[in-house]
């Protein structure tokens, strides 16, 4: 295991907002980031659980889609849950938990935005996923997915907003007259590892968004645009 103790990787705060408990073991490990397990000598990290958790989250929304909606046919089940399972819903749903307060990084990850990186908490949130499935079993972890998405299942306008979010906050903002979106991108850290800022502004709405590339830092940018304005709208 890393140095972290199990009481600093099981705060009240987020075992609270869970609703459900895990070993603090299996949470520590679910918690811990690659990048400081490679700092803390090449310790376990968290992407066996986020392989398992992957699983668990794609059943449940597949069951709950299918027996929820006997209306779809198989293409538009498909897209429901590609867009509820996505990188930008998981860390859309992780964000709401306030996951990345609590994510083990290392420093560089820490200092460049890791902890509301995307991909960063769409995979710390499918490896708590498949903590909650070997600590509390398949009910309680099916249970934690669907409480966690649910914002998503009820409001089919996200489904579209998830997987496309520039086509649908173009959308929205041709509905709602306030004129088109436009984008600017800044950037910074060595080739290597650049990321990306992308700032959007549409109407009296502006938004960031970072990413590892262009089009990712974009796309987190236009989904808290498209959240915002459609809270207005």
């Amino acid at each position: 295991m890393t140095d972290v103790t199990a009481e600093d990787a099981a705060p009240a705060g987020l075992t609270d907002k869970l609703g459900v408990d895990i070993d603090p073991e299996l949470l520590s490990l679910a918690l811990t980031h690659r990048s400081w397990a490679y700092e803390h000598g090449q310790g376990p990290h968290n992407e066996r659980l986020e392989f398992l958790g992957d699983s668990v989250l794609g059943q449940a929304v597949t069951v709950r889609l299918f027996t929820a909606h006997p209306e779809l046919e198989e293409g538009a089940l498909a897209k429901r849950r590609a867009s509820v399972v996505s990188t930008i819903a998981l860390a859309e749903v992780a964000r709401t938990i306030g996951l990345g307060d609590h994510i083990f990084l290392g420093r560089g990850e820490d200092q460049t935005g890791g902890r509301d990186k995307d991909s960063i908490l769409a995979d710390t949130m499918e490896a708590v996923i498949g903590a909650t499935f070997l600590s509390a079993g398949p009910d309680a972890a099916t249970a934690l997915v669907l409480r966690l998405v649910e914002p998503l299942l009820a409001d089919p306008e996200r489904h579209g907003a998830a997987m496309d979010p520039k086509t649908s906050l173009q959308e929205l903002a041709a509905r709602t007259g306030v004129g088109p979106p436009t984008y600017s991108i800044e950037s910074a850290g060595p080739d290597h590892d650049r990321r990306f800022t992308a700032t959007v502004r549409v109407g009296e709405v502006a938004a960031e968004g970072v990413g590892s590339s262009k089009k990712q830092a974009e796309m987190a940018a236009a989904l808290l645009a498209w959240r915002t304005l459609s809270s207005r709208a």
